[in-house]
């Protein structure tokens, strides 16, 4: 990497030679936090990511904050009042929802193992269970007649297409991820039957971490002609169609910011099409990575400056056990680089090749590998950015022992 910025890193202005988070110098907010490692999260980048997609979206179009890519309290609670509604994964994530405000109307479940009691908590709440399995529709159904109130369902469909160049491919093919499209009409069927069930509609979910504004638009026509097709066999008016999301966010040297424009103008096409085949439906984009990644930086102090065999280590005191993503061992098939700084040095004194490594006892815990860097030594603040996102709980964070960091919304 060159001594150009990252344009992430572009997001968080430098003063002086320190880089600052919503106006206030690395130094600074590290002494507030009182120790480091620590992941900050900028509420002004938060806020300004919403309203970009406000300004391009339609307006019909609801906006779902997926927050298993974040789930942090008080970050959940700042965006529940600029979002439409949330998304859990857990029942852990369902009281972070219901704690920070949100309407359970708004509040939906998805995930191929909710366990019974997860299932009971939902219809208690009254949010919408994104059904998987035959196995979920006969659970709510007995837990509803044991609770004696309904249970909200909408079927996760797992498509008969694939969001293509995506990060993770969540739809096609044999997956365990939703329901096969050809069984959702038994599924349906059984729904119908069943005493306590209120059907609700679909959530067509293909693929995440996606930069190629052809291959969203493509996914999200063919989800709402599948949500169609498959309409035709509910017993009940579809209310809502979860799109999914895809949305990615550039990381890597040659990534292209994503490019929302056009996806909004497809969408207003798609709301168009929708109201004629399905009058009343609701048309739901369902975003994580995309609404807080880029809001979110890790920052790690530097302990020991070590040359081996010609080669500069800077050892610090963050690492994979706080930052999987960072280190490559979260899905990367060929390991790249998150853009780093030394954040209390930027633009200042000279820069060299170093490597930043953690304080495990494993070959994998490295932050960055061979990258161009202003000269750190200890007691200097490694940034790590693109970090809003799936970083504190997609970390092995017990793995020997360390403490796990702080988290602050700035």
């Amino acid at each position: 990497m060159s001594g150009r910025r990252h344009p992430a890193a572009a997001r968080f202005p430098i003063v002086g030679h320190e880089l600052t988070v919503a106006g206030v110098p690395l130094s600074t907010l590290a002494a507030r936090v009182g120790r480091t490692p620590f992941y900050a999260y900028d509420r002004t980048l938060l806020r300004a990511r919403v309203d970009e997609l406000r300004a391009l979206l339609p307006p019909q179009v609801r906006l779902h904050y997926a927050i298993k890519a974040n789930p942090m309290p008080a970050l959940v609670a700042f965006m529940v009042g600029r979002v439409d509604g949330l998304d859990v994964a857990s029942g852990a994530e369902l009281l972070v929802a219901l704690d920070a405000g949100c309407d359970p109307q708004e509040i939906s479940f998805a995930g191929p193992g909710k366990s019974e009691v997860e299932l009971a908590q939902a219809v208690a709440a009254g949010v919408l269970v994104n059904v998987e399995s035959p196995r979920e529709v006969d659970l709510l159904a007995q837990i509803a007649e044991r609770l004696g109130r309904k249970a909200r369902i909408a079927v996760r469909v797992n498509p008969d297409f694939e969001l293509k160049s995506s990060g993770m491919k969540m739809g096609g093919g044999p997956k365990q991820f939703g329901i096969d499209a050809e069984q959702v009409p038994t599924v349906l069927d059984e729904i119908g039957r069943r005493r306590g069930l209120t059907f609700e509609g679909f959530h067509i979910f293909s693929g995440s971490q996606n930069l190629r504004v052809e291959a969203i638009c493509e996914a999200q026509s063919n989800a709402l002609e599948l949500a169609v097709r498959l309409a035709a066999h509910a017993g009940s008016p579809v209310r809502s169609i979860n799109l999914g999301g895809g949305f990615g966010i550039p990381y890597f040297p040659g990534d292209k910011p994503l490019d929302v424009a056009p996806i909004g103008q497809h969408l207003r096409g798609l709301v168009a099409s929708a109201s004629q085949c399905l009058p009343g439906v609701a048309l739901v984009i369902e975003l994580g990575r995309y609404l807080v990644g880029e809001a979110g930086i890790y920052v790690c102090r530097v302990l020991d400056r070590k040359v081996s065999r010609g080669e500069v280590f800077l050892v610090t005191d963050g690492g994979l056990h706080h930052h999987l993503s960072a280190s490559g061992n979260f899905g990367q098939v060929i390991r790249k680089n998150y853009p780093v700084e030394i954040g209390n040095r930027l633009g200042a004194g000279p820069r060299e090749v170093a490597s930043v490594v953690g304080p495990l006892c494993t070959p994998l815990d490295l932050l960055a590998d061979h990258m161009e860097l202003s000269a750190a030594v200890p007691g200097d603040l490694v940034v790590v950015y693109q970090s809003g996102a799936y970083g504190l709980t997609a970390s092995p964070t017990q793995f020997l022992s360390h403490r796990p960091p702080s988290e602050v919304l700035v």
